[in-house]
């Protein structure tokens, strides 16, 4: 059986952050492991409070995983601290671990903060060299790059600036802009490539990141190439995204359906 790592912080709600990514990866039979990062606590309004785990004890995780569990694919999400992000760039180049999956999170779906401010240069700087692939959202992708973004041509241009920061590819998903299909675009050294879809009409959105980068890597970890696991998360995120529970406050943000 393939083993895929997440390394993330824990989401009270069971929608996104480690949760999520463990949903994902037992619906793709992948055996899923994990490195708890933050503890938050989370329903569908929001992030209620959040604390960082020691980078001595990320550091722990790491090395009782890699050393006995290898993965055969690792993605991180919340890294909260920058010095948590220096611990793990510098276990994943120590264990040299492959098809690594960046999703740079940087706030929650509801605005909250999720990693302390001046921390996407230690990101930039770290993890982008090491990472397959960076997942950015539009708002992640102008932080991390400064460019302003308004459609596809945007993303292609945002996404380029991404990889040349190290980056082996990076996907720029379009859920923010608006328009009846959502257009997600994947840039690396070897050209483009735009993903479209119909727009679902829904507020349970509550961990579509978290869910995309989470089943890219489960589509590596089974050997799949980088297009066909971005192809094949996408569509599992479209059908958990038709097919959401209805969980949570009538005006929140609930959480996807990992069970499609």
């Amino acid at each position: 059986m393939k083993v895929a790592l997440t390394i993330a912080g824990s989401d009270s709600s069971g929608g996104a952050g480690l949760q999520a990514d463990l949903k994902t990866f037992h619906q793709y039979g992948v055996f899923g492991t994990s490195v708890v990062t933050a503890v938050t606590a989370q329903d569908s309004h929001g992030v209620r409070g959040s604390e960082p785990v020691s980078p001595a004890l990320v550091v722990s995780q790491l090395d009782a995983v890699a050393r006995d569990f290898p993965p055969d694919a690792t993605k991180s999400g919340m890294l909260a601290t920058a010095q948590i992000v220096a611990a793990v760039a510098d276990r994943l180049a120590d264990y040299a671990l492959r098809n690594y999956v960046l999703d740079p999170v940087l706030k929650a779906s509801s605005g909250s903060l999720l990693v302390e401010a001046g921390a996407e240069t230690t990101i930039l700087e770290r993890l982008f060299p090491l990472a397959a692939l960076v997942t950015p959202n539009i708002p992640e992708a102008h932080a991390l790059t400064g460019l302003t973004i308004h459609g596809p041509d945007d993303m292609v241009l945002a996404g380029a600036a991404l990889v040349r920061r190290g980056a082996g590819a990076a996907l720029v998903t379009g859920g923010h802009l608006e328009g009846d299909y959502v257009i997600d675009v994947l840039v690396s050294n070897h050209g483009t490539r735009r993903f479209s879809h119909p727009r679902v009409a829904t507020t349970s959105t509550h961990g579509t990141g978290c869910t995309l980068s989470a089943a890219v890597a489960a589509g590596l970890a089974l050997g799949k190439p980088l297009e066909q696991a971005i192809a094949d998360a996408i569509g599992f995120v479209e059908r958990a995204l038709r097919t959401a529970p209805g969980l949570g406050a009538r005006d929140g943000r609930g959480p996807l359906n990992h069970f499609v």
